[in-house]
């Protein structure tokens, strides 16, 4: 990224998906904004940045710091770890900008140290209070499915022509000829009981 693509950028402002911070020192508050990203569209978060967006950047000096400390966030005090990308930009003699870029997650939902969940709210982040909160962040990591109970069947009960068109128009697939492969499928799908 070049300094004039960096400024383009901040000149947005904060919002869901990127973040200023003028230096970081605390592991704890990094790694909830982490989990923040994470659990919602992923983002940026812009290091050099005053919270107003005024570009400061950080001494060189500070590089191998920051990133152990982003290193230690992502990988100890946020459960699942994830993976965030780090882009360095010069921005001044002796200055860059850490472009620290957390990916969204796959494995929601993301928790800090603390077992706390944080999800964006706008371009601040706020704790997941409620059930139904965490019920949707199980189902989009389609870990838990409030809203399906599983239909256990036999192939005695089985409406096989309206499954034949059910498996014709939402997998292209045609209904197996064989009862042991039609059996298997229909397990494969949680629809029959187990042998």
């Amino acid at each position: 990224m070049k300094k004039s693509e960096l400024k383009a950028i901040a000149a947005k402002g904060e919002d869901s998906h990127l973040q200023f911070k003028q230096d970081i020192r605390n592991v704890d508050a990094l790694a909830a904004e982490m989990v923040a990203f994470s659990n919602s569209e992923g983002g940026r978060i812009l290091i050099g940045f005053t919270d107003a967006g005024e570009l400061k950047g950080v001494p060189r000096a500070e590089i191998g710091r920051i990133n152990q400390l982003i290193s230690k966030s992502a990988s100890q005090h946020v459960r699942s770890p994830i993976s965030p990308v780090t882009e360095n930009i010069a921005v001044a003699s002796g200055r860059v900008v850490i472009v620290l870029t957390i990916p969204k997650g796959i494995d929601k939902p993301y928790f800090d140290r603390k077992g706390m969940i944080w999800l964006k709210s706008g371009s601040d982040k706020r704790r997941v209070n409620s059930k139904e909160e965490l019920r949707r962040l199980f189902q989009i990591s389609n870990q838990f499915h409030a809203d399906g109970l599983p239909a256990k069947t036999d192939l005695e009960v089985l409406d096989k022509l309206r499954f034949r068109d059910f498996l014709k128009k939402f997998y292209n697939r045609d209904i197996p000829d064989e009862t042991q492969a039609l059996r298997k499928l229909l397990q494969n799908m949680n629809l029959a009981v187990d042998d």
